[in-house]
This record gives C-alpha cells, sequence and structure tokens, in this order.
C-alpha cells in the first residue's frame, strides 16, 4: 500500500511539474511549438527515455544495476549525440545510449535515422482512437516515463484546426457515381449540453475512389436552406454533378439536390426504411413482415414493386397503422434503384458505405461525453477521418467491389460521364 502511495505521489508530482512547466512558458512567451518550444523539449526528453528503456529491454537491467554474478557480457557503454529532423518542432539533438558490443538496435529512433515521425503524431493518432487528454497523459507517463500536462496535449490537437480548414475547402472530383450523406449525434455545450447532428458525406468517383468529402455541424433545425447552403459548398469546391445522393429521408435535402444538381437522382436509404417499418412492429410479427417486405426490394420493376408494397400494406397496416403513412411518404424517393442494373442497385440502395465510418465516429466520441463547442467536435470527427485506413488495403477492398457497378454507371449514365474518364 505504502509503495502505491508513493507512487501515486510520484505522478502527481510529476503532472504537477508538467503544470508548472507550461504555465511558465506561457509567462516567459516561450511558444509551444517551434525552435525553442515547448513541445521541442518535450520531443527531445520522450525520444531519450524511450531510447534509455528500449536500452534496459535490450541489457535485462536498468542503468547502474548490476548482474548477481557482478558480471556481464554486455554493459552500457556512453552515449553518442544525434540530430533528428521533425516536421513540427525542427531538428532535435539527443543522446542516443551505447552498449559495449554494439547489438543495441533502437526502435524508436534507429541507427543512422535522421528523420522521424513526429511525436504528436502519435498525440493525434491517440486522440483519433478516442483517448481523452488525460488518457494520452498518462499514457505517456506510463509508456515514457514523461509528464505532460492535459493543456499541452490540448494545444498538440489544435494545430490540426488549421488543417482541418484546408481539407474542408479543397478542390474535389468534377463528377461522382454516388454520394452518401448520414449522421452520427454528439454532445454539444451551447448554453447546456445538448444534441448535435453532424453530417458526413462520401462520395465515390469514376475510378471508385472512396473520399469523405466534408463534415458539416447542422443547426438545431434544419431545412431546404441548411442544405442548400451544404451542397453549394460542394458545388464551389468542383462538383459539378453527381448520378446519385443517397441519404435518409432528409428533411429539405432533395429540394437542395435539385436547384444544386438537377439531374442528380435522391435515394432514400432502404435498409433505413426496412428498420423504421419494424420499430412500428412487434417483434413477434418481425419474421412475417420480412417476408411480405422482401418482394418490394427485390422487384423487377417500379410496377411489380408498388403491387407488392400494396399487399404488404393491406395485410399488416390495419394492425399497424404508421407503417402505410411511413411507405407511402417515402415511396417516391424508395423506388428510383429500381430502374437500374442490378450491380447499380447494390451500391445504391442503402447508405452502408458510410456506416462503418460511423462506427469509428462513436468510438472516437464515446469516452469524451460531451464537447465544449462545435469545433472541439468538428476536430475529434476530422482527426477520425484522417486516421482512417492507414495502409490503404480498405481502399482497394473498395474498387475491388464497384468495378461492376462502374461498368454500369458508365454505360447508364453515358452521356453525362466526362471525356476521357469513360471505360
Amino acid at each position: 500500500m505504502t509503495a502505491k502511495n508513493n507512487e501515486n505521489q510520484t505522478r502527481s508530482a510529476e503532472m504537477d511539474a508538467a503544470v508548472q512547466l507550461v504555465r511558465q512558458a506561457r509567462e516567459q512567451g516561450l511558444a509551444l511549438t517551434g525552435p525553442g518550444g515547448l513541445l521541442k523539449q518535450f520531443t527531445k526528453t520522450v525520444l531519450e527515455t524511450a531510447l534509455d528503456e528500449e536500452m534496459n529491454e535490450h541489457l535485462g537491467r536498468v542503468k547502474h544495476e548490476k548482474t548477481l554474478d557482478g558480471r556481464a557480457k554486455n554493459a552500457r557503454n556512453g552515449t553518442t549525440s544525434k540530430t533528428v529532423t521533425t516536421d513540427a518542432v525542427g531538428p532535435v539533438e539527443i543522446t542516443v545510449p551505447r552498449d559495449r558490443d554494439a547489438s543495441f538496435e533502437p526502435v524508436i529512433v534507429r541507427k543512422r535515422q535522421r528523420r522521424l515521425n513526429d511525436v504528436d503524431e502519435v498525440v493525434l493518432s491517440l486522440y483519433a482512437k478516442g483517448l481523452t487528454t488525460g488518457e494520452i497523459s498518462v499514457h505517456f507517463q506510463e509508456i515514457y516515463g514523461a509528464s505532460v500536462s492535459k493543456e499541452t496535449i490540448s494545444r498538440i490537437t489544435d494545430r490540426v484546426v488549421e488543417e482541418m480548414n484546408e481539407w474542408s475547402s479543397r478542390p474535389l472530383d468534377q463528377v461522382y457515381a454516388a454520394i452518401f450523406i448520414d449522421a452520427i449525434v454528439v454532445k454539444v455545450r451551447d448554453g447546456q449540453v445538448a444534441n448535435r447532428a453532424f453530417y458526413a458525406a462520401i462520395g465515390v468517383g469514376l475510378d471508385g475512389n472512396r473520399d469523405v468529402l466534408g463534415i458539416w455541424g447542422s443547426p438545431a433545425s434544419e431545412g431546404a436552406k441548411y442544405w442548400l447552403s451544404v451542397l453549394t459548398d460542394l458545388k464551389n469546391r468542383g462538383v459539378a454533378d453527381v448520378f446519385f445522393l443517397v441519404c435518409d429521408g432528409l428533411k429539405g435535402l432533395p429540394d437542395a439536390v435539385e436547384t444544386v444538381w438537377p439531374l442528380a437522382i435522391v435515394q432514400t436509404c432502404v435498409i433505413h426504411l426496412m428498420r423504421n417499418t419494424f420499430r412500428y412492429a412487434s417483434k413477434k410479427d418481425w419474421d412475417a413482415l420480412k417476408r411480405d417486405v422482401k418482394p418490394i426490394y427485390t422487384a423487377a420493376t417500379p410496377t411489380a414493386a408498388e403491387t407488392a408494397r400494396d399487399q404488404m400494406l393491406d395485410h399488416w397496416s390495419k394492425k399497424y397503422p404508421a407503417i402505410r403513412s411511413l411507405w407511402l411518404n417515402a415511396w417516391e424517393r424508395f423506388i428510383p434503384f429500381l430502374d437500374y442494373d442490378v450491380e447499380i442497385r447494390k451500391v445504391i440502395c442503402s447508405t452502408n458505405a458510410i456506416e462503418s465510418l460511423n462506427a469509428r465516429f462513436r468510438r472516437s466520441i464515446r469516452a469524451r461525453g460531451h464537447f465544449p463547442n462545435e469545433q472541439a467536435a468538428l476536430k475529434c470527427l476530422y482527426l477520425t477521418v484522417r486516421s482512417l485506413d492507414p495502409t490503404g488495403r480498405g481502399q482497394v477492398r473498395w474498387m475491388t467491389r464497384w468495378k461492376p457497378a462502374l461498368n454500369a454507371f458508365a454505360i447508364t449514365f453515358a452521356d453525362r460521364w466526362p471525356d476521357g474518364d469513360n471505360q
């Protein structure tokens, strides 16, 4: 118990020292980033601490610790000065420990390595994966033995705001085969904590490339005016035409699409419509309801689908009257995909393309409870997007799945396909 208390006291003292260091740096006008800044000092401390820990593991004992028999085949042999370059803080001079038989192969800064991934990238990666600033602070203490305050970590993550703004205004493709729009609900303090919807749009280019086009925080009430501003933003960034826009019956969105991209087809997410249907029904009727609904979305033509719809409604609307109004209100935006090839149907009948992104968003925001403002929430969501698919293998799998549909798109929309892109 005493050892635990001592450990807690040591950690508390280290954290207090880090907070004091940040406070003194601000009072003295010391920048947190850049040459001579606090982040540069922190980078040096983390790297040297990590190298020392690697040497301890390599030798099997900590510095100054003797072996049981007093002899060892290998031991520390001083240090070597080395300068490594980072993008954020510039050159950093560090001391690298040596061993007597030169068998030590450091990992965090490899031999002959002069440029390394920024330590603040580790902070941003951990933040994007859902760790809070406090958890990241503890992580650095436990892994590297280096103290850094939550305030400093917040400042490190704040440096992505400018990058996020550039990302949000970058040029986009001229034509997209489909754009998927869906929402994630986030708690934001605006006077008081309240739920706010944040919308993300994923565009699929004519080469099958998938890209998150942007993230927008919605106002208290949405409508055609709000959606017109979102779509106009995309158009101003270069999107001249979209074949399909897939969404979940968002109020005012179809009217805005007609204004911005008159030829675009708005498709209601079939999966969301199914879920809403079952929400109105008792669970004991779900299996029977599934059998009656399936002929609607697998119908060969819109006319056949309408016949199957009427049969389903005749069977269930007396018991569940809300299902009738649900289907009749959604019908005009439900049927467009039925006019197209089965390969096109598969990829544009739902917003599943964006569901995996929403899952990553939820993981990132779950630990935080709520955000102090909209920008803090946008920063977290952007960092999540920034960390997606680091190997690129997900993009390759996606393009492979979309290849059959793109061939069908090229034939169906040949008159709107940009010159030179039609295969």
